[in-house]
């Protein structure tokens, strides 16, 4: 994943975990200190550097512009919480000493917990780019052995994990007990998931509240419009959001941007203004003693208030999840340069209007609006809170592709919206399937009272346990001495479970809801990971060189199965076979069974690993290798292509025959280990060489022109009678959804008559 540092592989097929790291990483250095002088052999078949994803860096312009983009996606949430705020925390009209405090905690949440940690910390905590907790999951995974990997995708994940002498004791410490613990383990694999959940879980509700609570705003100019009409607007409006989202979110966050840009200025100067005006003295809020204070005089009211309070940094978890959408310099932009200060002055002035005319705490900013300015005011607050839900839209969509590349959801449709930013994704099911679920909730709910009591739970849960994640990422990734980490990790972890235990007193009272749906994300993610690593354990067992299945006949020119597999004699077939081959390494399963089924070989066999590289394109110089293996006339071909590069054409066999023959031509080929040590001893002459090159080339050209055919696997999974009752549940579950979610042949842009499906069972 990254662009430094050494690769070290963990995983069934890897180094045994009884070894040690360090013995294991010594081992990786030297395989790539061999790929780096062309001494390819089956198992290491040329992965580059540049296959490894990487953080996008901008600069100038781009960078400015980046960050304008992002105020449209990431603050609409947030931006909006000043409408709210203080009529969520008061159920009457406020003394003084109360506006201060709740002010106060209003100012330090903003700081602390969004500026501090968020801006300053968290975001630094990226996977290449991507944030959310799952990325820092994947993260800590790279540079420490704590999770299983698919051997499939496991040589693309690059591990950077810090040799022993380059951790202090105590670091080292830490991390030993992490990677022994499998009680560990499970507890960070659970808050990863549970995390990436509630912001999932968030993502129907955000819509919801935000767009109903926009169209109730009519109720100020027309106070006669009936609960249906604002429901039926409000359900129009959602799904108009949702039908736009294939545009891309740099399309979108263009769009967005003024609105919200506006809104947080008008916010600002609103502020000003306000505190100008009404009572400048409120600025005494800033010393932390009123935050105290409001516990001292409200105690347990007080404590159980907070869940008003904290409304002021939902949307905070965006910061982080859309992180890949746009790049933690341009959030870091944004958010100190123009979100930061003005809702900062938004709700010092809100607090400065209040101190005067209490009764305005019930509707905050249209009370507070300047004279002459209201008409202006309710139409951009309209639009800010209808454009708010794009945030966590956003986040959905981010966290559900990582979630997808690390084997925790089953491959669906992902499309990249844009050729520069290469984080941007759009996922067309997740976008259907939470339009509905939003509609639904909006019905159901009617009204932002009801739908308050779900909301924030999943704010602050989702903070919680970022803090605690980091905090690991501190100490293992960063090498940060950890009783400095404790001494950061102490007050953050204390204010957010301040507001935490605040929160969760909402649970009976609508909350229940949100958790319930991220506790179901979060097992059906569960349920796909625990069904993909038993078929990855039943797949290592079946990984062979084609040395150990092909060997060469004694008594002809041909080729025969080797004696574990029968010994019988290949029967020849004439014409080109290209076999697609999921992992690029070893045999794959459908050749394998085709030989074992038929024992069969084509003229000429084409093993086709398609790389996908995170990166719209490849050039054409950079995006074919061929090698050749140490059965006659089997090729390998691997093809590193972009995400928006279209590999499967209909003249994809004439681009395969291309690249062998090419390679044959100019010598390219790269030799298995096995005819390195053959070719060593022969000392051919000049003629001989040539003469064995044109007539591979001859057979090539032959057998291209007979015909070609496209073979796929089709692997059909049953479940052993070693599982107990409740495995073979979750099993057959995993195997049901597996099977309606797998991509179907027939769908490749292929001529049809040429492509043959290979069927066959294997028991896990």
């Amino acid at each position: 994943m990254a662009d430094q540092g050494a690769r070290i592989q963990f995983g069934d097929d890897a180094i045994e975990r009884t070894k040690t790291a360090d013995s294991a990483y010594k081992r990786n250095v030297s395989i790539q200190e061999a790929d780096s002088e062309s001494v390819f052999s089956e198992k290491t078949n040329g992965v580059r550097e540049s296959d490894y994803k990487k953080k996008q860096v901008f600069k100038g312009s781009s960078l400015l512009w980046l960050a304008y983009q992002s105020t449209g996606v990431i603050y609409g949430d947030i931006g909006t919480s000043p409408l709210y705020v203080y009529s969520s925390t008061f159920t009457s009209e406020p003394a003084e000493r109360d506006l201060l405090g709740a002010l106060s905690l209003i100012i330090w949440a903003l700081t602390i917990i969004v500026t501090i940690k968020y801006v300053l910390i968290v975001l630094r905590a990226d996977d290449e780019g991507e944030g959310g907790t799952f990325a820092i999951y994947t993260l800590l995974s790279r540079y420490s052995d704590i999770t299983k990997r698919d051997p499939r995708g496991n040589k693309l994940v690059k591990m950077e994990r810090h040799a022993t002498n380059e951790l202090r004791p105590s670091n080292n410490s830490i991390r030993t007990w992490l990677e022994k613990s499998k009680i560990a383990h499970g507890i960070l694999k659970v808050l990863a998931v549970f995390g990436v959940s509630l912001i999932m879980a968030d993502g129907i509700l955000t819509p919801a509240q935000s767009v109903l609570g926009a169209i109730q705003g009519l109720k100020v100019v027309k106070p006669d419009i009936t609960s249906a009409t604002i429901v039926g607007i409000s359900c129009a409006i959602i799904v108009l959001l949702f039908v736009i989202q294939p545009i891309g979110i740099h399309r979108l966050s263009s769009a967005f941007a003024p609105i919200v840009v506006i809104w947080l200025l008008f916010n600002g100067c609103f502020g000003i203004y306000n505190l100008a005006v009404h009572d400048w003295r409120v600025l005494r809020a800033f010393s932390p003693f009123f935050a105290g204070d409001w516990f001292v005089r409200n105690g347990t009211t007080g404590w159980i208030n907070l869940g008003g309070i904290l409304l002021c940094f939902t949307g905070v978890e965006a910061l982080f999840a859309d992180l890949g959408a746009f790049s933690r310099r341009a959030i870091q932009l944004s958010w100190l340069s123009l979100a930061y200060p003005c809702l900062l002055l938004a709700y010092i002035g809100q607090a400065a209007y209040i101190s005067k005319f209490p009764s305005a705490y019930s509707n905050p900013f249209f009370q507070t609006v300047p004279p002459g300015m209201f008409y202006p005011s309710l139409v951009i607050a309209i639009l800010a809170a209808v454009v708010a839900s794009q945030a966590l839209i956003t986040s959905t969509f981010q966290l559900l592709s990582q979630v997808m590349h690390s084997s925790y959801f089953p491959h669906i449709t992902t499309i990249y919206t844009s050729d520069k930013h290469h984080g941007q994704v759009y996922i067309p099911l997740a976008n259907w399937l939470m339009m509905i679920g939003t509609v639904i909730v909006t019905a159901v709910y009617s009204n932002t009272t009801k739908l308050g009591q779900a909301y924030g739970v999943c704010v602050i849960l989702v903070t919680f346990i970022t803090t605690n994640l980091v905090t690991l990422v501190a100490v293992i990734v960063w090498r940060v001495h950890p009783a400095i980490v404790f001494l950061v990790w102490l007050p953050l972890v204390a204010f957010d479970g301040l507001f935490l235990t605040a929160a969760l007193t909402k649970v009976p009272d609508g909350a229940w809801f949100t958790l319930l749906l991220a506790i179901l994300l979060g097992s059906f993610f569960s349920l796909w990971r625990f069904g993909k690593e038993k078929q990855w354990t039943f797949e290592a067992k079946d990984r062979h060189d084609i040395s150990d299945i092909i060997v060469k006949s004694p008594d002809s020119n041909g080729s025969m199965l080797s004696q574990k597999y029968g010994g019988n004699e290949l029967q020849n077939i004439d014409g080109m076979g290209i076999f697609f081959d999921k992992a690029g390494d070893f045999v794959p399963a459908v050749y394998e069974q085709w030989l074992r089924k038929f024992k069969a070989q084509m003229d000429v066999v084409v093993l086709m690993h398609l790389r996908a590289l995170s990166v719209p394109h490849v050039d054409e110089d950079e995006r074919y290798a061929v090698f050749r293996t140490s059965a006659k006339n089997v090729y390998r071909l691997t093809i590193r292509h972009g995400y928006n590069d279209h590999v499967i054409t209909p003249d994809l066999a004439r681009l395969v025959y291309e690249e062998v023959r090419k390679s044959i031509t100019r010598g390219g080929i790269r030799p298995s280990s096995a005819e390195q040590s053959s070719a060593a001893g022969d000392k051919q002459s000049k003629a001989q060489q040539d003469a064995a090159l044109a007539a591979r080339l001859r057979h090539l050209d032959d057998a291209y022109t007979t015909q070609t055919l496209y073979l796929v696997g089709k692997q059909q999974l049953r479940i052993s009678e070693k599982y107990s009752f409740v495995e073979k549940i979750l099993l057959g579950a995993f195997l049901w959804v597996r099977q309606n979610c797998r991509s179907r042949v027939e769908k490749l842009n292929v001529t049809v008559d040429k492509l043959v499906e290979v069927g066959f069972v294997g028991e896990m």
